[in-house]
């Protein structure tokens, strides 16, 4: 969930801005502003700044998840199940849970499946030959191909997803209303619908995985949640469904957008990416500066007074955190943009917040973009559009903002 919006233009005859070209407010000194819904806030926009908002324990998620929005919420920002909308002994206690499944020895045990992965995929493409659609040959492919082994949704039976209906379930998850216009009631009551088939699916996903574990992620979710004590039910299935659904379309977003930046921007550094330390370097710069949204800050609420930048923010008050502008902060960052992406960045990125909401699908994010990049580099160095970055089509309407297609030729 956040707020406010960058203004976009996003009218029916204005297409919005690839997300790299997003406005943000610029960094200075923490000031009032005004949420969509009228709500008044804070906005912090300098780097130091919103690193110290995100970390300080007396700012809290756990009352915001309708606070913001001019309309309707998603609804995996909006439950109040999500572990983005809980603090203190709940969250604390949930996210050790995950921290149990999520060990690095796990982590490196699935490197080599994820490379496997998008080579499967750079061969398909390869195989069908020129022109190809990276949207539907490689950004959702890729991710969803991950998502299945890792959660155990690739075999037989009543455990196996197929990509249509994972794609059904998470844009009903991640649709957000709001705008000039709601949702149309049979749109609407279409949502429910899927969001009702994702959570029974879940629920009886994890019972047969407390039944019978195996050596995917629901299962050492369930293990470690059983073992561990103390996490509600509603709290494990809403975790094991945005697992499943917004990490497969956080991967999505951020493969498609860094695609649409390197060949419609800097052609130019294509063929750099066979270096592995240039592709490391360049994945890093990429989520550091193309958000995955539109929206430009993420709220917290303050439990007592505290200082951020020289600012006393009052107990009570609404701090809207802008990691886009942190991340672009001259003083922190001078090159922008446009710096060499073959450069280690100049501090550690905000793209994944920080402290205790430390995005736990991070590692997943920038491994498959690190060898998507990579890999197609490699294969295809003459990979390049086959339409003006002006022309490109988006998906719209959710949490999440990605081409809806990306045509190419090599």
């Amino acid at each position: 969930m956040s707020s406010p919006a960058a203004d976009t233009g996003t009218d029916t005859d204005t297409p919005p801005p690839p997300l790299h070209r997003l406005p943000f407010t610029p960094a200075r000194p923490p000031h009032p502003t005004t949420l969509p819904d009228g709500t008044p806030a804070w906005l912090v926009t300098r780097y130091h700044d919103v690193r110290q908002v995100l970390g300080d324990p007396r700012l809290t998620r756990s009352d915001l998840h309708e606070v913001g929005t001019a309309g309707s919420t998603a609804d995996v920002a909006a439950n109040p199940a999500s572990l983005f909308n809980q603090d203190g002994a709940a969250h604390r206690r949930l996210r050790a849970t995950v921290q149990r499944a999520f060990t690095p020895r796990a982590i490196a045990s699935w490197q080599p499946w994820v490379a496997a992965a998008v080579q499967q995929s750079v061969d398909a493409l390869l195989a069908a030959g020129p022109p190809a659609d990276l949207v539907t040959a490689f950004t959702r492919p890729v991710p969803f191909a991950v998502t299945a082994r890792l959660m155990g949704l690739d075999g037989d039976g009543p455990d196996r997803l197929d990509e249509g209906r994972l794609r059904h379930w998470t844009l009903a998850l991640l649709a957000q209303g709001g705008g000039d216009q709601e949702p149309e009631q049979d749109e609407q009551a279409g949502r429910t619908e899927a969001l009702a088939e994702f959570g029974s699916f879940t629920e009886e996903l994890i019972e047969r995985r407390r039944r019978s574990p195996g050596p995917d992620l629901v299962s050492r979710l369930v293990q470690a949640a059983d073992r561990d004590g103390g996490v509600p039910e509603d709290a494990l299935a809403f975790l094991v469904l945005g697992l499943t659904a917004s990490g497969n379309e956080s991967v999505t977003g951020a493969l498609g957008n860094a695609l649409v930046y390197l060949l419609g921007e800097r052609p130019e550094h294509w063929r750099r990416l066979t270096d592995p330390v240039v592709t490391e370097h360049t994945a890093e710069r990429l989520l550091h500066y193309i958000p995955l949204g539109d929206d430009e800050a993420t709220l917290r609420r303050a439990t007592a007074p505290f200082d951020v930048g020289g600012v006393t923010v009052p107990a009570g008050a609404v701090v809207a955190a802008s990691l886009g502008s942190a991340n672009r902060d001259p003083a922190v960052f001078p090159g922008g943009i446009e710096a060499d992406l073959g450069t280690p960045l100049d501090a550690p990125t905000l793209a994944f917040s920080v402290g205790p909401h430390y995005c736990i699908g991070a590692w997943r994010v920038r491994l498959e973009l690190r060898e998507s990049l990579r890999r197609l580099a490699t294969a295809l160095p003459g990979l390049r559009l086959t339409v003006p970055l002006e022309q490109l089509s988006w998906q719209l309407g959710g949490t999440t903002r990605s081409p809806a297609a990306i045509p190419v030729t090599w």
